[in-house]
């Protein structure tokens, strides 16, 4: 039998979830940064069978209506990457599949006999009721399955069956605070502005003000609420403002202390992403996206340095020096396959946008602006105690 005869014979006799969490997984152990050549065959297979995000050329099925409420805080990526109010979509699978199987068997499979009816009729009105009954059965289930050591650590052992992945609890537990907040969570998100091109101190104090009123019931769920305010901005970073704008001092401890100060980690959670995307362009000779990934790194360390002060002193500046320690091996792997009397471009001085005439004069305008703000709000303190 050749080789693509018996890959196909091999993927046919798994079940459909079978070939999804597959998927899933090989996809996941090569964004970890694991080798698998020999597997490219049974990954264009699956991949023509299943969209990207992992769900079936039907878009309109059981599990997509459950997980509706998640979808703006999904990420595309390895589990195990830290994504302070994200999820990864790639746990989505093995997560239903444990639902249907381990967790609610009996319910799970009359919502899905349920929706398969509603979805072919088309009634939508129906299908949402229908999922949030079960939503809400799900995260009454998993609060009482989670809520002891016991069963956290029978939903631990029964998850590995669907996937090697040890980040998958804690896309489950966030799934559960995602869920328990979800009509809060899309309250908050018909709020915000739709673009958030300029995050000036005005519509900075606007998203605040919609943070605090979000926070006072939902405070498990703040990072899932600065997911959603950093997709509305033109400059990723910029998300950190909200813990710097809010804090006594630029100093990286007072920033700390500030209602939204994981705001900070959750930018350097991306500069993560950047730094397996750049791996990813890498690895496929895709030069040009590396370049203009790589300048987006640069831009956000410098960003991160300026912004906070005693930042590299602080344990978001002791992370930020391991990832930039990553991205240079990855940069200087690139570079040196290549004569340096010829030079590469991801070796360009040019990249460093902040080391250019003009990039410095932003730096000072931002110290400028910042000192000029921290002068206002001194001099309010002494209106106010007078």
């Amino acid at each position: 039998m050749a080789r693509a005869d018996q890959i196909s014979d091999f993927l046919q006799r798994l079940t459909p979830l079978r070939r999804s969490c597959l998927l899933a997984e090989l996809e996941r152990l090569e964004m970890s940064g694991v080798d698998m050549p020999s597997t490219s065959d049974i990954q264009a297979k699956l991949r023509a069978e299943f969209r990207k995000d992992g769900s079936t050329q039907n878009r309109a099925s059981p599990s997509r209506y459950f997980f509706g409420p998640l979808e703006p805080l999904l990420v595309d990526g390895a589990p195990e990457s830290a994504n302070s109010g994200r999820i990864a979509r790639g746990s989505l699978t093995p997560i239903w599949e444990w639902i249907c199987h381990d967790l609610l068997r009996t319910m799970a499979r009359d919502y899905n006999a349920q929706m398969k009816d509603l979805i072919a009729g088309d009634r939508q009105r129906e299908a949402q009721q229908a999922t949030s009954v079960f939503q809400t059965k799900v995260v009454k289930s998993l609060e009482g399955t989670l809520g002891t050591p016991d069963g956290a650590a029978q939903a631990r052992s029964r998850l590995a069956a669907y996937t090697a992945s040890p980040a998958i609890y804690g896309d489950l537990t966030k799934i559960l605070v995602a869920l328990r907040a979800r009509e809060a969570l899309m309250k908050f998100n018909e709020a915000l502005p739709a673009r958030l091109a300029k995050f000036d101190d005005a519509q900075v104090g606007k998203v605040t003000g919609l943070l605090d009123s979000f926070a006072k019931k939902n405070a498990d769920a703040v990072a899932f609420a600065l997911a959603l305010v950093a997709l509305r901005l033109k400059t990723p970073w910029q998300l950190m403002r909200l813990a710097t704008k809010a804090a006594r001092s630029k100093k990286a401890a007072d920033v700390a202390a500030t209602p939204y100060a994981v705001a900070v980690a959750m930018v350097l959670d991306r500069l993560e992403d950047k730094r397996l995307a750049l791996r990813l362009a890498l690895k496929h000779n895709r030069v040009l996206i590396a370049r203009d990934t790589l300048t987006d790194i640069y831009d956000t360390e410098h960003a991160l340095r300026v912004r906070i002060d005693e930042f590299d002193a602080s344990e978001w500046g002791l992370r930020l020096h391991d990832i930039m320690d990553a991205i240079a091996a990855l940069v200087q792997a690139e570079v040196s396959r290549f004569p340096e009397e010829v030079g590469h471009v991801l070796g360009s001085r040019s990249l460093r946008h902040h080391q250019s005439l003009g990039g410095r004069l932003t730096s000072l305008a931002w110290k400028g602006r910042d000192a000029i703000t921290d002068s206002l709000s001194f001099c309010k303190g002494l209106i106010g105690q007078a």
